[in-house]
């Protein structure tokens, strides 16, 4: 199926739930890891490795989608996801899960990957940004009951059931893209072989820089959050697992607002000023949690005041970032896609690494190990909005306006 042919009206009604996937694999799981980490003694790992891989897999998988097309890797991708989470709810040790969550990783970098690239490919540079947020309500939808319905689950069923409703999730998702996801890139590039330089040329783009690192600085601090909070809510301030899985919830109620608000934003105000609004919610969100840390460090409302502050900033910077990443690069979009996935993931696997080497079992650092990165991914935004991002829009408009002048 050719672009001309691929329903674009399908394909927006696919993208949420493909998107979705990932808060799926992520946010349901937060509940079950107290009690992965009784039974199997570790918990975090798996969901570091899913995330690690998450991140390192894109960087081929946007190689290969480039070559073959999307179509086939996306399939691929979706029937690896299943099998991995099936895998997952059998797992007898820690070493087992971990393995298994790190192959649904890469398994989601190829959903990923390919559902971004797709956007580049049906749509113009300057739609993309409203197709994303479009596309992110939707995910912020299932993430809004994936907490949730996952703290349930492992309530009265156990954690192996929501690796369980994962693998539902995906064959479901499976069996629609095989019926209604044609292929989205054009056929004389589908075939044809990788561009000699195009990873060069990706990283030679002021914009893809840009755009890549504003939303890797807003995935770390969010990031922090989802691998950090269950120790700080659950562990530190003692909330029951079943009422926690309301709060990760509550700021997935927060980001659908923002991505639906953002595309307004988008029409009215442009993106520079867009993320600048969404720089001053995320370092307010920071510098909230920060404060209830140092002065009411047993109550749980400033963090989550906090958080949804951050949120509304995160709900602005993913579909800015993500799409603006991409708008440049038209012919390298599955290599952009990857390799500004990959910096998402690069920055919330080793921040999330070093702050969760301050949690121990008497949580003597309080929430501060949560609270300490989301402060400097806010700091991070706030120099992109500013400062760096300023400069590269001005850049292309001086390219843009550059051959008006030598024709009069």
């Amino acid at each position: 199926m050719t672009p001309a042919t691929a329903a674009p009206i399908g394909f927006a009604l696919l993208l949420p739930l493909l998107l979705a996937a990932q808060p799926v694999a992520t946010d349901s799981y937060l509940s079950a890891l107290p009690a992965i980490a009784t039974e199997l003694g570790s918990a975090s790992t798996s969901l570091t490795m899913f995330v690690l891989t998450f991140g390192v897999a894109q960087i081929p998988v946007g190689s290969l989608a480039d070559r073959i097309g999307r179509r086939p890797v996306l399939l691929g991708g979706l029937a690896l996801y299943v099998v991995a989470a099936l895998a997952g709810a059998l797992a007898a040790s820690a070493a087992m899960l971990a393995g298994v969550r790190a192959v649904q990783g890469a398994a989601m970098a190829a959903i990923l990957v390919c559902s971004r690239a797709a956007v580049r490919d049906l749509y113009p540079a300057h739609e993309g940004m409203h197709v994303m947020a479009r596309g992110l309500t939707g995910l912020g939808v299932v993430a809004l009951i994936a907490p949730v319905l996952g703290a349930f689950v492992v309530q009265w069923a156990g954690w192996r059931w929501v690796l369980v409703l994962m693998a539902v999730y995906g064959a479901v998702l499976l069996a629609m893209c095989w019926h209604s996801f044609g292929e989205t890139q054009a056929p004389q590039a589908a075939g044809q072989p990788a561009a000699q330089g195009g990873v060069r040329e990706v990283f030679a783009s002021r914009s893809f820089r840009v755009w890549s690192c504003l939303s890797a600085s807003s995935y770390g601090g969010i990031f922090c959050f989802l691998l950090l909070s269950p120790m700080v809510y659950i562990g530190y301030l003692g909330l029951p697992p079943a009422l926690y899985g309301w709060i990760p919830s509550f700021g997935s109620a927060i980001y659908i607002g923002s991505t639906t608000a953002c595309r307004r934003l988008l029409y009215r105000w442009g993106p520079l000023r867009t993320v600048r609004l969404g720089a001053l919610l995320s370092i307010s969100g920071a510098l909230i949690q920060a404060l209830g840390a140092w002065h009411l460090p047993g109550s749980a409302w400033p963090l989550m005041l906090g958080h949804a502050f951050f949120s509304m900033g995160h709900g602005i910077h993913q579909p800015c970032g993500q799409a603006g990443a991409v708008g440049d690069l038209p012919r390298l979009a599955g290599r952009a896609v990857s390799w500004s996935g990959f910096m998402m993931m690069a920055v919330a696997f080793c921040v999330g690494q070093l702050a969760s080497r301050f949690i121990d079992e008497r949580h003597s650092h309080g929430a501060w190990p949560m609270v300490v990165p989301m402060l400097a991914a806010g700091s991070a935004i706030v120099l992109i909005a500013f400062v760096w991002l300023p400069r590269v829009l001005a850049h292309q408009q001086q390219l843009q306006h550059k051959p008006k002048e030598k024709t009069t």
